[in-house]
């Protein structure tokens, strides 16, 4: 297995963001985007995902900034896999949180899709829009080139429930992205593609 690892900056009149990936890490994070919430969520992806992930963004706004993250974080992410051969590719995951459940489950097959059922009750996010959880999960997909389906699917604290959420991220990403020794050469498809 090669490093999978991956740089990407992206410049716009909005934002000015810089990150590196790394898939097969030991979960350390760095992570400043200004977003105090923001930044702990990103952290919860790296440690939970054992991903290595080093972040610097600037924004005029929150909305804006979650997502070219997500973009970045998307492309990181997709260009890190390679050819994505030997990758065990679909992985799902369930993470409780005190009074919360979240659940991902993820296809790295080449075509970004979500599917998302996040019930928030706008409270204790420390204005934290929780929609830009949506977001942030769309765009992430779209450029990271997988299917994603999250749920939470209980839950009455809004940090509990996107903290929750964030760590089956990175569970289900990191066991989607393990190489399976016994196809370690070989396309995980009836078609041997996968789109990348």
């Amino acid at each position: 297995m090669t490093n999978r690892l991956a740089v990407v900056r992206r410049e716009t009149a909005e934002t000015n963001i810089s990150l590196e990936l790394a898939l097969d890490g030991s979960g350390i994070w760095e992570t400043n985007t200004g977003i105090r919430i923001f930044d702990h969520l990103i952290a919860q992806i790296a440690r939970h995902g054992l991903l290595d992930i080093k972040l610097s963004a600037v924004g005029n706004d929150q909305h804006h900034l979650v997502e070219d993250v997500a973009i970045c974080l998307g492309k990181a992410f997709n260009e890190a896999l390679g050819e994505k051969r030997g990758i065990v590719r679909m992985a799902d995951v369930a993470v409780p949180m005190d009074d919360a459940l979240a659940m991902v489950a993820v296809d790295i097959g080449g075509r970004g899709y979500t599917v998302l059922d996040l019930s928030f009750s706008d409270n204790d996010m420390a204005g934290f829009p929780t929609d830009l959880i949506r977001h942030f999960m769309e765009s992430f997909a779209i450029e990271g080139r997988l299917n994603l389906h999250a749920r939470v699917a209980y839950g009455t604290n809004d940090h509990h429930k996107a903290e929750a959420l964030f760590k089956a991220l990175g569970r289900a990403l990191d066991a989607a992205t393990k190489i399976d020794e016994r196809i370690a050469g070989d396309l995980p498809s009836t078609k041997d593609l996968l789109e990348s």
